[in-house]
């Protein structure tokens, strides 16, 4: 077992897979940008370690299920890759869905290990998501950043 500070990984074939397509998505992030009319946009943070994300989601008319979805940001390959992936995976998925997501979902998603110290990293995104779709129904204050606390 090889650890970078980044990753932990066996070194196994099907591990190099999965670090390639982390920096693939850090490269070539999909859907970076901005939606013209989301329902919600919310921004969030790593404190540890300086990412910045910022969600977009638009939602079907009866706004229970994810039509699109944009992010933009600056952190490090992990925080970018996952923001990345997950607004790929996201689109089509249910708002329930979206919120059932828990930190396992999104390493497994990531198909690497993750180092503790980067857990923080790969979760921002999904949190970010979920705590904007929260304000969006009113249950959180819109004035508050997210900020990773797993």
């Amino acid at each position: 077992m090889t650890r970078t500070g980044l990753l932990v990984t066996d070194m196994g074939l099907g591990s190099d897979m999965y670090r390639q397509q982390i920096l693939d998505h850090y490269k070539n992030p999909r859907n970076y940008g901005e939606l013209e009319d989301p329902d919600f946009t919310h921004v969030g943070e790593n404190p540890s370690c300086g990412d910045t994300i910022r969600m977009q989601v638009a939602l079907d008319d009866a706004g229970e299920t994810i039509e699109a979805v944009r992010f933009t940001g600056d952190g490090c390959a992990i925080s970018m890759a996952s923001a990345s992936m997950l607004s790929e995976r996201l689109h089509g998925m249910s708002i329930e869905e979206l919120h059932e997501m828990d930190t396992d979902d999104v390493t497994e998603m990531l198909g690497v290990d993750i180092s503790p110290m980067r857990v923080k990293c790969a979760v921002l995104g999904r949190q970010v998501a979920q705590d904007g779709e929260k304000i969006h129904r009113g249950e959180l204050d819109p004035d508050d950043r997210t900020k990773t606390e797993e």
